[in-house]
């Protein structure tokens, strides 16, 4: 397995970096259309009027009770699902993970980028404490979530439409969440490039404890079309890779278990799901990614993340109302089966 020895990537310029940041939130649907298709992200659809009769009301779409309790009486038999027993120092299943995505460059992409880091930090910190209240039994580990290798809408100079980080943002990053004990985790956007090239660079981080991964099948783009044409996927084998690769670093570092966060919202985000290895090296999370009102996040979270079982689930939570309006309560999460240990704020 190939493992890489740069500790750092080139410096990025804080302004420019800043103008072309703005592709993971600008680029989102809702989470009606992340349901229906993964072509595009942005496809209107044109009704012919008619005179004589009025359309018929839109249903939604757990308007149907019964049928969605049977679906779910079916799905809740493949869980839990029978993988290796938690190694030491693994933290799942007995903690739940909150998290703060973003990136500090821009305001536009998630939280930990919207505030000064000690709001930031403060913001975090009454969430932790809303999700003890609410589940006791589950004791939180706060965690930030960077976007280390975030997608762009041009090519840049290698032609592979992302931007790696540099070094110092990561350290910086680093610094905050010591203050709270926090995991990092770091996100990759792969754009054109893959997660080959990608993740031996960043083993200088991942190397150490309190680091783990995230990837992100909307901008992995296997097809050369640019991020933001079309959503992306990952299959299996690229999972596997990335299992792969954590579980030798593990081994290799004599580390605790490493999270593998895998964001999907909709089929074909992730393909082949049966076939990922389980590793007990590695914990993977499959995230559920959309956005919307509950009971659209509730109908993503039965189609693609329950109906097919990976190991364990998280949960993302839009803090706009243009994203989740309202916004699911912890109350609401905390129903669901399974129980999401992994709850990503944006």
């Amino acid at each position: 397995m190939t493992t890489g020895t740069r500790t750092s990537s080139p410096r990025v310029n804080l302004t420019s970096a800043a103008a072309i940041f703005l592709l993971s939130l600008c680029m989102a649907p809702s989470l009606g259309a992340q349901a229906s298709t993964d072509s595009s992200r942005h496809k209107t659809v044109h009704h012919k009027k008619s005179a004589r009769k009025k359309p018929a009301p839109k249903r939604r779409p757990d308007a149907d009770s019964a049928s969605i309790a049977r679906e779910d009486s079916i799905l809740d038999a493949r869980w839990p699902v029978k993988g290796p027993a938690p190694l030491p120092g693994a933290i799942l299943p007995g903690k739940r993970i909150v998290a703060y995505y973003g990136n500090p460059l821009s305001k536009r992409m998630g939280v930990l980028g919207e505030y000064e880091p000690d709001d930031m930090l403060r913001r975090l910190d009454a969430e932790v404490v809303a999700w003890n209240k609410a589940d006791p039994t589950t004791p939180v580990q706060p965690a930030l979530h960077l976007i280390a290798v975030v997608a762009q809408a041009g090519p840049g100079r290698d032609g592979k439409y992302r931007l790696r980080m540099d070094s110092v943002l990561i350290e910086k990053v680093a610094g905050w969440a010591a203050k709270r004990n926090a995991l990092v985790f770091l996100d990759v956007q792969v754009g054109l490039s893959t997660l080959r090239d990608e993740l031996p660079r960043l083993e200088p981080f991942l190397g150490r404890p309190q680091f783990h991964l995230g990837i992100d099948p909307e901008f992995s783009m296997k097809n050369g079309v640019r991020p933001g044409k079309k959503i992306g996927t990952f299959d299996a084998a690229d999972i596997n890779y990335a299992t792969s690769w954590l579980a030798d670093l593990v081994t290799r570092r004599k580390l605790p278990p490493k999270l593998l966060v895998v964001h999907r919202f909709t089929q074909h985000g992730v393909t082949n799901a049966s076939r990922i290895t389980l590793d007990p090296r590695v914990q993977i999370v499959i995230d559920m990614d959309g956005f919307g009102a509950p009971h659209l996040k509730r109908s993503t979270f039965r189609k693609w993340i329950k109906a097919e079982p990976v190991q364990f689930v998280g949960w993302k939570q839009f803090y706009k109302k243009r994203n989740d309006s309202p916004p699911t309560t912890i109350a609401e999460i905390l129903r669901l089966h399974p129980r999401p240990l992994y709850i990503q704020y944006q």
